[in-house]
């Protein structure tokens, strides 16, 4: 006898539909972010280890960097970026997999899935090739040191205002509002077909950007190589996102950070690596 495929609606067919759209893409970012974090746990202990890695093809050089040491800091900020904003970037994707399974073949709906997600990402890869001329900057201006820490006092002050100014302005909120909102991608940001995908993640990734970019550049001050303080950045904006009261949570962190930079700047003892 011939099987009868199950209605729609019944709990069989939401099992399937569950199974087939939302498990796979949760399984596949999880694995990438587990990636990006076995690649930073390993760039951490070159640093830490500089005699042991000194030939290694993954690790720029101390000064005077030439295009391949650009090269390799900017996949070093990328991937650090995919590291730290992967898991925010999760409820969107879970739920534009959801919707295109409903929508589309398994194929064309975990391909769309994937593209929105490099959307999502080259928004932070933009990011990422800005942190690297940063910091190209400040190691020439002598500002980071070769071991990617503020050498500054004052770096570290201006960059601990500003990013604690910044948690208070109408941009921050907005971009936050934005971001912590993905079913608002699905009814005010739709977008038919692959390039319609990649468009509205590109689109949600500037708005976590524009949310969370000074507290990334925060690694200037604490250590670009710091686990412990890419840790804590990492938990900070995921708070961010499924905190109830985001705005409260915003400018709670915006006060502490703008007392510790002026602290910074008064006594640098107050910048702990």
């Amino acid at each position: 006898m011939a099987s009868i495929p199950p209605s729609p609606t019944s709990p069989s067919a939401r099992a399937t539909n569950f199974r087939d759209g939302v498990l796979p893409v949760g399984a596949g970012i999880a694995f990438a972010a587990a990636l990006a974090w076995i690649y930073i746990f390993y760039m951490v202990w070159g640093m830490e280890n500089m005699d042991l890695s000194a030939d290694s093809l993954l690790m720029p050089r101390m000064i005077d960097w030439h295009g391949a040491d650009l090269a390799l800091v900017f996949v070093m900020w990328a991937v650090m970026m995919a590291a730290m904003m992967l898991p925010a970037a999760a409820p969107l994707l879970l739920l534009l997999a959801k919707s295109y399974h409903a929508r589309y073949s398994r194929r064309r709906a975990a391909v769309a899935t994937g593209l929105a997600g490099l959307g999502y990402l080259a928004a932070w890869t933009g990011f990422s090739l800005l942190a690297t001329l940063a910091q190209w900057g400040l190691l020439e201006a002598r500002l980071v040191s070769p071991m990617m820490e503020s050498s500054s006092p004052w770096l570290s002050g201006v960059l601990l205002v500003a990013a604690g100014a910044y948690q208070f302005t109408p941009l921050k909120h907005a971009c936050l509002w934005r971001c912590r909102s993905p079913l608002s991608v699905l009814l005010n940001q739709w977008r038919e077909g692959y390039l319609g995908a990649f468009r509205m993640g590109l689109r949600q990734g500037a708005y976590c950007t524009g949310c969370c970019w000074l507290l990334m550049a925060l690694l200037f001050a604490f250590g670009v190589m710091n686990l412990i303080w890419i840790a804590a950045l990492s938990v900070l904006v995921l708070l961010e996102k499924i905190l109830p009261q985001p705005r409260l949570f915003a400018q709670g962190t915006g006060a502490i950070l703008l007392v510790w930079g002026a602290l910074i700047a008064s006594r640098p003892m107050f910048l702990s690596n």
